[in-house]
C-alpha cells in the first residue's frame, strides 16, 4: 500500500488518496477467484473448476475486482489511518479512481474526521445547589404510601364512592339519543381519579352507592382520537356494581415490624429522615452537576459533523428497543401502541443525543487541556470492579469493553470532577431560573 495523498478538503473531511500496486492487486485477485469459482459454472467445465483466465474471458477482466477490493479495503485503510493518525468518526466512503490488473488500484477515501473542539470557560462555574427541606410532611407523605403498599381492598356498602375507590360498572355512552361504537363496557373494574377516562366521567360516578343506575353528561376533548367524538357531549348510563376501597394498616410499631428491620415508630422515622436527607443531597448534587454542564455545552466551540448527532440517536434507539424487549414489546408493536414512526422517536431523541456528544467531546478537549492521565493499575482495578460486580471474568469484560476506552471514560470523568471541584455555589440563580421560567 502507498499513500499518495491526504488532504483537508473540508471541515472534519480529509480525503486520502491510496495506491495498491500492481502485485498486490493481482494477489487479491487471486484470492477473489479462489473465493468465488465453486460458484461459477462455465460451459465445458465442471462448477468449480474453471481456470481464472477462461472466467475472466467470459465475464470480463473486471469479474473479480469488487470482490478483490473489497477485501483488500480493511487492511489499506488500516495502514493509511495509522499513517496519517487520523480519528474517524463515520465509515469512510470509497470510490474506485482507477483499477486494471496491469497496472493495480487506486482509491480514494472521503473520512469524516472527530472535530477540534474547545471550551473557552469550565473552571470556577456558578451553579445553584439547594436541598430540599426533609420536613414532617415530607416524612408523612412517605409513610402514607408506606401503609398505602400495605393495604387490603375491601368490598365498601355502607357508603357512596369516593375519588381513589376501585369501582366495577356497566356502561354505555349515547350522542343525540344513539349508541355509539366503543362506548359500551360490563363489569369495568375503574379506579376514581385514575385518569383513565375522559375528564368528568370519573367524577360524576363518585357521589353514588352500589346498586344506583344514574346518568352522567361529559364532553369529549376537542383532541380525542376518534374524530367523530371530539368537542361532542354525550351522555352514558351508569350502573354502578360494586365499590372497592383500600383499608390501610395503622401506622405502629406491628406495621414497622412487617415492613422494616426496626422495632419502633421512632427508629423507623429516624432511618426514613436520613434517608431522605441522603436522596435530597443527592439530587442537589445531580441538579448542580447539570447546571454546570448546560455551561459547558454553551462554551463548546467547533463545528461538529452532524453523523455523530445522528449515531447517538440511533444507539439511544437501540437502547430503548432493548428495554422494550426486556418487557416481551417489540418496537413494532410500540409504534402501533403510540401511533409513532421511527422518525417522531428520532426527534425526542434529539436534544438529549446532542448534547450528549457535546458534552463528551467539551469534557475529552478538557482532558486535553489539563493533560490528565490515569494509570493502568486504575483501568485494571476498574475493569476488575466491573468484572465483580457483574459475576463475570476481567476477561469476558475486555471482550465488551475496549480497555483504551475505559481508559478515556475515567478521564472524561476526572474532568468532569474538575469542573465541579472548581464550581461556585450560588443560590441566586436558582432564584433567577425560577423567575424566567415564570
Amino acid at each position: 500500500m502507498s499513500l499518495k495523498s491526504s488532504n483537508n478538503v473540508a471541515v472534519n473531511t480529509t480525503e486520502l488518496v491510496i495506491e495498491i500496486s500492481a502485485e498486490d492487486f493481482n494477489k487479491a485477485l487471486l484470492n477473489a477467484y479462489k473465493k468465488e469459482k465453486n460458484q461459477i459454472q462455465i460451459k465445458g467445465f465442471r462448477k468449480g473448476k474453471a481456470p481464472m483466465a477462461v472466467i475472466e474471458r467470459y465475464y470480463g477482466e473486471e469479474v473479480f475486482f469488487d470482490t478483490a477490493l473489497n477485501d483488500i479495503l480493511p487492511d489499506e485503510m488500516t495502514a493509511a489511518l495509522e499513517e496519517t493518525k487520523l480519528e474517524l468518526v463515520d465509515r469512510p466512503q470509497v470510490e474506485i479512481v482507477s483499477a486494471s490488473k496491469a497496472e493495480g488500484a487506486v482509491l480514494k477515501a472521503t473520512c469524516t474526521t472527530k472535530p477540534e473542539v474547545s471550551v473557552s470557560e469550565y473552571k470556577g462555574l456558578k451553579a445553584p445547589k439547594v436541598i430540599d427541606a426533609v420536613t414532617d410532611e415530607v416524612i408523612n407523605e412517605q409513610i402514607e404510601a408506606a401503609r398505602k403498599r400495605q393495604a387490603r381492598i375491601v368490598t365498601v356498602e355502607d357508603r357512596a364512592a369516593q375519588m381513589d375507590d376501585e369501582v366495577v360498572i356497566d356502561f354505555e355512552g349515547f350522542r343525540d339519543g344513539k349508541a355509539f361504537d366503543g362506548g359500551k363496557g360490563t363489569d369495568y373494574p375503574l379506579t376514581l381519579g385514575s385518569g383513565q377516562f375522559i375528564p368528568g366521567f370519573e367524577e360524576q360516578v363518585a357521589g353514588h352507592k352500589t346498586g344506583e343506575e344514574f346518568e352522567i353528561e361529559v364532553t369529549f376533548p376537542e383532541d380525542y382520537q376518534m374524530k367523530e367524538l371530539a368537542g361532542q357531549k354525550a351522555v352514558f348510563k351508569i350502573n354502578l356494581k360494586e365499590i372497592k376501597a383500600q383499608e390501610l394498616p395503622e401506622f405502629d410499631d406491628e406495621f414497622v415490624k412487617d415492613v422494616s428491620e426496626f422495632d419502633t415508630v421512632d427508629e423507623y422515622k429516624a432511618d426514613l429522615k436520613k434517608k431522605l436527607e441522603e436522596n435530597a443531597e443527592q439530587k442537589a448534587d445531580a441538579q448542580f452537576e447539570n447546571y454546570l454542564f448546560e455551561q459547558i455545552i454553551k462554551n463548546l466551540e467547533g463545528e461538529i459533523p452532524q453523523c455523530m448527532f445522528d449515531q447517538r440517536v440511533e444507539r439511544e434507539i437501540s437502547e430503548f428497543e432493548a428495554r422494550l424487549a426486556q418487557n416481551q414489546m417489540s418496537l413494532d408493536l410500540y409504534f402501533q401502541y403510540t401511533g409513532m414512526d421511527r422518525d417522531d422517536l428520532k426527534a425526542t431523541y434529539k436534544d438529549r443525543a446532542e448534547n450528549e456528544v457535546k458534552l463528551r467531546l467539551a469534557l475529552e478537549s478538557i482532558v486535553a487541556k489539563e493533560g490528565l492521565t490515569v494509570e493502568d493499575s486504575e483501568v485494571e482495578e476498574g475493569l476488575a470492579k466491573l468484572a465483580e460486580n457483574n459475576h463475570i471474568s476481567v476477561e469476558d469484560v475486555k471482550r465488551f469493553i475496549n480497555p483504551e476506552d475505559y481508559k478515556m471514560d475515567l478521564l472524561v470523568s476526572k474532568a468532569a470532577d474538575l469542573v465541579k471541584e472548581s464550581a461556585v455555589v450560588d443560590n441566586s440563580l436558582a432564584e433567577k431560573k425560577e423567575e424566567s421560567a415564570e
